[in-house]
C-alpha cells in the first residue's frame, strides 16, 4: 500500500472475494477494464495512484454473516457503479422481506421516506454504531460505506435480527467499496445532510500520520457534497488525531464549528458527545483506562 494512501483501517473489496462463501453483489468496472479514478500513465510517466480510503485488512465471516449477505444482501446492498447516484439509489429501494410482506406498516420503505435526509458514513466497522443511530432516526436515510466484508455481514446480520422486532431497521443502504470513488463518482454537490466518520485508524506512528483519512483534500470534497446546514460529525480516542481532525477542519472555509464558544469553551473547540452517538464496548474499555474520546462536530455554511 501506497504511503500517501488516506487510509482507516477497512479490508478491500477486492481481497475478500475468494476467501468467503459469501457473494456480495459485484460493482461494475470501468470502462476498458481499468480502476474507476485513474487515468493510464502516459509512456514514460510515473504512474500516480489514487487515494483510497482503505487498508486490506485480514478477517474470517462468520456463518451468520454468510446467511445475512444471502437473505439481505439484495435489499440492503448498493452496487459503486459510476452511472447512477447513490442518493437516486437509495431513493428506489424498497423493502422486499417476509417481515415486511407480513406487516407493511410495520416496516416503511425507502421510497416513503425518500425526501427525509440521508447521512453518508465512512468506515463503520463492525456496523453497531450505525445500527444504533439508524434505529434512534428512523426517518433519516443512511448510506453506510464500508469495505471490510465481516464488518458488511455484521451491520447485515444486525438489520435481519431488527426486523424480528418492535423496532425494525430499514433505513440503511450499504454500498462496499472505496468511499474516496464513491464520493467522486456517485454523490452530487449538496446532496448530504449529513457525515459520519467514527473512529478512524489514527496511524499513530509520526511516519504513517500521512495515511491519516482526515486530511484538507478529503475534507473539501465532503464539504461540497454537504448540503448548507448540513453537518460533518468526526469521532476519536487519539489526542493527536482529534488535534489534527480539528485543525483541518477549522481551515475548511465551507465549514463552521458548531461547538458553543460560550458554552463549550472548557472543551476548547470540540463538540459535547452528541445524544445520538453511542458508547460502544471499544470506547466504554477505554473510558475505564482513562482514554479520552473527542468529537468533533461541523456544519456547512
Amino acid at each position: 500500500m501506497n504511503d500517501t494512501n488516506l487510509t482507516p483501517s477497512n479490508e478491500s473489496h477486492d481481497d475478500v472475494q475468494t476467501k468467503f462463501p459469501a457473494k456480495p453483489p459485484q460493482g461494475k468496472l470501468a470502462p476498458s477494464g481499468g480502476s474507476v479514478g485513474r487515468e493510464a500513465p502516459s509512456m514514460g510517466a510515473p504512474f500516480l495512484k489514487t487515494i483510497k480510503s482503505f487498508v486490506r485488512r485480514a478477517g474470517r465471516i462468520t456463518t451468520g454473516q454468510s446467511k445475512a449477505f444471502e437473505d439481505l444482501g439484495d435489499t440492503y446492498l448498493l452496487n459503486y457503479d459510476v452511472s447512477n447516484n447513490a442518493i437516486d439509489l437509495i431513493a428506489a429501494q424498497a423493502v422486499n422481506t417476509p417481515a415486511a410482506v407480513e406487516n407493511n406498516t410495520k416496516i416503511a420503505s425507502f421510497e416513503s421516506i425518500s425526501s427525509n435526509p440521508v447521512v453518508f458514513e465512512i468506515g463503520f466497522g463492525m456496523g453497531e454504531a450505525t445500527a444504533h443511530i439508524a434505529k434512534l432516526l428512523p426517518e433519516t436515510r443512511f448510506l453506510a460505506c464500508e469495505v471490510h466484508q465481516p464488518g458488511v455481514g455484521a451491520l447485515l446480520k444486525r438489520i435481519g435480527e431488527s426486523l424480528e422486532t418492535d423496532s425494525p431497521i430499514n433505513n440503511i443502504r450499504i454500498i462496499s467499496h472505496d468511499a474516496v470513488e464513491v464520493i467522486d463518482h456517485m454523490l452530487p454537490l449538496a446532496s448530504l445532510d449529513g457525515l459520519h466518520i467514527f473512529f478512524p485508524d489514527p496511524w499513530h506512528k509520526k511516519r504513517h500520520n500521512k495515511r491519516r483519512l482526515i486530511q484538507a483534500p478529503l475534507i473539501a470534497k465532503l464539504a461540497a457534497r454537504l448540503k448548507v446546514g448540513g453537518y460533518i460529525h468526526c469521532a476519536t480516542d487519539w489526542q493527536e488525531y482529534a488535534e489534527q481532525i480539528l485543525e483541518v477542519l477549522s481551515a475548511e472555509p465551507l465549514l463552521q464549528n458548531r461547538a458553543d464558544p460560550v458554552k463549550d469553551a472548557e472543551l476548547a473547540g470540540y463538540s459535547p458527545k452528541p445524544y445520538y452517538r453511542p458508547l460502544t464496548k471499544f470506547e466504554n474499555r477505554g473510558i475505564k483506562l482513562g482514554h479520552g474520546v473527542w468529537d468533533v462536530v461541523f456544519e456547512r455554511v
